[in-house]
């Protein structure tokens, strides 16, 4: 049997001819050089803002530990500013709450968000109390060992699976040995003085009796980053079932306003301490509430949703500078040498760590193209099909 492969051909129907007048063709590229500029302005745009927000988010939450630290300097008590503040966080979300879509309610949402609000209130406690004993510049350098620990916990928990022969895997290891190696040269060395405000106190006296102070706001904080890595990780199942961003941080916020203030009040019993004074107190109270809870976790949300967890994760090394510049202007202290070393170290951990989840991503992907294109490879399809019909037997 012999097949005729063109005989299904078809003569080429003879292609139309368009004449465009110059003005006709003036006016198409100008409507493309324009599609393209309002292309090129929305690109840049969505670069620019998510950067911008992401700076702002990190000179409000190192505002906020300032203003706080300033507050605390001045006697008020810890547990007055985390119950206060997560208050006023609470009703600022109250409306957006009210006004949202009705959501269902369910007892696993609002069980994970209280065990949520447990986790979030001791870090914050802790944080507050670390805060006070040591300084924001030491807080913001071990922010950036909660990848590190939630790394180690996805290990532990066997969520992430160890190989050490992969690249990715081996920076892994890597960045988590010299961040805590760096986060250890942060408690214990505190150093020499490197720049001190003129008004500073003798040195070598706050070297001596604040030491000890310094080592335990340092072992409190790294107990923070500790709690917002299982925070961190706990969040993700739950966040799954709810569709809701506003429910979630609404009732998380009500949670930890409550258990905050449990505590507190066990805690702080001087009723004289509660009275909130018209000076410090009270705007480290409304600055922390505003940009705490409300602007610092939608801007963050908003960052994820656009770029991702790995570019908002970029910007925590910038922290611990602009936390040694308010330190020194606002609060007077002295920069050291053991949290210049330290920060240092943790940053390249740190990135070591961003770099080896990139590579993981890229990897992926990879994998998932190749993976997609495999079926297709496989299949031979000839050039030209061959129509048996009844008139080729």
């Amino acid at each position: 049997m012999i097949c005729n492969h063109f005989s299904g051909i078809k003569p080429h129907r003879q292609h139309q001819t368009y004449s465009l007048s110059f003005e006709e063709v003036y006016k198409f590229t100008e409507r493309e050089e324009l599609e393209e500029s309002i292309d090129m302005v929305s690109c840049t745009w969505s670069d620019v803002l998510p950067f911008a927000a992401m700076v702002m988010v990190q000179f409000t939450d190192i505002g906020a530990a300032t203003i706080s630290k300033a507050a605390m300097t001045k006697g008020v008590s810890s547990y007055v500013l985390v119950a206060n503040s997560n208050a006023l966080g609470t009703v600022f979300l109250l409306p957006c709450f009210i006004l949202q879509n009705k959501v269902s309610l369910t007892f696993s949402l609002l069980g994970g968000q209280f065990l949520l609000g447990m986790i979030g209130s001791s870090s914050l406690l802790l944080a507050y109390s670390g805060i006070n004993y040591s300084s924001p510049t030491l807080a913001s350098a071990m922010a950036n060992l909660i990848p590190i620990f939630t790394f180690i916990l996805a290990v532990i928990f066997r969520m992430e699976k160890l190989d050490l022969r992969r690249s990715s895997c081996q920076a892994k290891v890597l960045g988590t040995i010299v961040s805590v190696s760096g986060a250890f040269v942060v408690i214990i060395y505190k150093g020499s003085v490197i720049f001190s405000p003129s008004n500073s106190p003798d040195q070598n006296f706050m070297m001596i009796s604040q030491q000890s102070k310094w080592v335990f706001g340092g072992l409190m904080l790294a107990m923070v980053c500790l709690l917002n890595a299982t925070w961190g990780i706990l969040q993700t199942s739950f966040v799954q079932n709810c569709p809701s961003m506003i429910t979630i941080l609404f009732f998380y916020n009500f949670f930890v306003t409550i258990q905050c203030t449990i505590f507190s009040l066990i805690m702080e019993r001087t009723w004289n301490a509660w009275v909130i004074k018209p000076d410090i107190e009270m705007i480290s109270i409304v600055f922390s509430a505003l940009f705490g809870s409300v602007f610092h976790v939608g801007v963050q949300t908003w960052c994820l949703h656009q770029k991702g967890p790995i570019f908002v994760a970029m910007f925590r090394p910038l922290g611990v500078a602009i936390a040694a510049v308010m330190v020194v202007i606002f609060l007077g202290d002295a920069l050291h040498l053991g949290s210049v070393i330290g920060s240092i170290i943790i940053a390249v951990g740190f990135y070591a760590m961003m770099w080896a989840q990139i590579k993981e991503k890229s990897t992926t992907l990879m994998e998932n193209e190749v993976q997609s294109l495999a079926p297709s490879s496989t299949q031979k399809t000839p050039l030209l099909q061959c129509r048996t019909t009844g008139e080729d037997v």
